[in-house]
């Protein structure tokens, strides 16, 4: 007789190869019939009859649900219909949303910061031009910067990078100076275009950076750091802001990669031309001295969770120079050559040992300018309090020559990665003596709050 589960037969065990075919059969279509005894002997042989009378009733349960279906599909008729013009009418919205949407290649990357930030006692070392001085900036104030990046690929290995910019920075103490911050920008709130170049691959190992609006310092393989506080400028350059001066311009550059197995350590080496006069006049020629041209070298060794650099830069006149002021230019008739070597090791799995990084510049320079040296250690944490959250202290000296101009910069922060794409930031940095405070020594805060998208 038709059984209608399969605990019914005594000798077959979930353990069978076949026992759960067997189930669907006996409890979706019902179609399965054991021995008398209560047995199915599926270890058995079958009979020619017994193998066309199983698939008979089979078949005919499977008629009886097809039936099933399609009175159902009769009874809901018009419902169907309803929902076959609702899905037709999608359709066609979602073809004339893709033929006019603005790329099928390009996407939008946005980063928006507010920066509640002060300084207390740093005083302007400057006058103004009638020989009164300018208010003291250091009152705490709510400052803001926002990138927009569009990034186009057109083969999928290669990128077209255009980026706006906005923000309300003024001079000192947070734009320029030892306490220049990462995302320091002041442009009196309109939106500049601040990037515009090209990367493509020329073959396996290489690939060639060209752009009207391009830094040196992003076309490398890597930063030697892994220090990653966001806060202050000078202690995202390995503690060489000589070599690594984020000269940014019309440029081009070439990087290279040794091609190894997968988890192996490799070779880079980077190369790259940057004339950062040439984005702000283009009447001067960007292979003239008057452009400040930058050339950057790295040759780079790195691995899973470490990585060496040896750099080198060499700056004409009007170059970009990052001393201990962070905002001045080489003066006619001088240039500067820059000489790093940087590393950082980080720990495989999250626990209490940190990241370490460590970084040491010296620059040589003609033209009226001295010989200076600047270094920086760095320690940082990650899933400190829970997971995707950050710590971590820095402390270095920017470009010093000796004598007065040899301050001593101090950075502490801790990094609250309250979702995937919004974080807060407070910081705390110390600097004794900088110049940029008339040799005063100076302190200063910022709770800094970052999305994106």
């Amino acid at each position: 007789e038709q059984v209608t589960s399969i605990s019914q037969f005594s000798d077959v065990r979930p353990t069978d190869w076949a026992y759960q075919a067997l189930s669907n059969l006996i409890e979706r279509y019902g179609c399965v019939a054991g021995y008398p005894d209560g047995t199915y002997k599926g270890q058995r042989a079958m009979t020619r009859f017994e193998a066309a009378a199983l698939l008979n009733a089979c078949l005919d349960r499977v008629t009886e649900v097809t039936d099933e279906l399609r009175r159902l599909m009769a009874e809901f008729e018009k419902e169907l219909a309803v929902l076959k013009g609702r899905v037709d009418g999608l359709e066609a919205k979602v073809g004339e949303l893709e033929a006019s949407q603005f790329s099928t290649t390009t996407k939008l990357r946005g980063e928006a910061s507010f920066m509640l930030a002060g300084s207390p006692d740093f005083t302007s070392p400057r006058l103004n031009s009638d020989g009164t001085r300018p208010a003291d900036p250091d009152e705490t104030t709510v400052n803001y910067d926002v990138r927009l990046s569009f990034d186009t690929s057109f083969t999928g290995k290669d990128l077209l990078r255009t980026r706006l910019r906005a923000g309300n920075f003024s001079s000192l103490p947070f734009r320029e100076g030892v306490f220049t911050l990462d995302k320091a920008t002041g442009t009196a709130d309109s939106v500049n275009i601040d990037r515009l170049f090209y990367r493509f691959p020329v073959a396996d190992s290489f690939n060639v950076t060209v752009g009207a609006l391009v830094r040196n310092t992003e076309m490398l393989s890597f930063i030697p750091s892994a220090y990653k506080s966001d806060i202050l400028d000078y202690f995202g350059l390995a503690g060489a802001s000589g070599t690594y001066n984020k000269a940014t311009g019309a440029g081009v550059g070439v990087s290279w990669r040794q091609q190894v197995e997968k988890g192996n350590p490799y070779l880079t080496f980077d190369a790259n031309y940057v004339a950062n006069n040439g984005f702000a006049d283009s009447s001067i020629g960007a292979f003239s001295s008057d452009s400040g041209i930058n050339a950057l070298t790295q040759l780079g060794y790195r691995g899973q969770n470490w990585g060496l650099a040896l750099g080198y830069r060499y700056g004409t006149e009007n170059s970009s120079q990052r001393n201990a002021n962070f905002s001045s230019r080489v003066p006619d008739g001088g240039d500067t050559n820059s000489l790093s070597i940087a590393g950082y090791w980080s720990p495989v799995d999250s626990n209490w040992i940190p990241s370490i990084s460590l970084g040491y510049g010296y620059n040589w320079a003609s033209g009226g300018l001295d010989d200076s040296q600047s270094w920086m250690a760095g320690l940082q944490w990650s899933d400190v309090g829970w997971a995707g959250n950050a710590a971590g202290f820095a402390v270095g000296q920017p470009p010093f020559t000796g004598g007065e101009n040899n301050s001593m910069l101090y950075e502490i922060f801790y990094r609250f990665q309250v979702t995937d794409n919004i974080s807060i930031t407070p910081a705390l940095f110390y600097a004794d003596e900088p110049a940029t405070n008339r040799f005063n020594d100076a302190w200063g805060g910022v709770i800094q709050t970052t999305f994106r998208f």
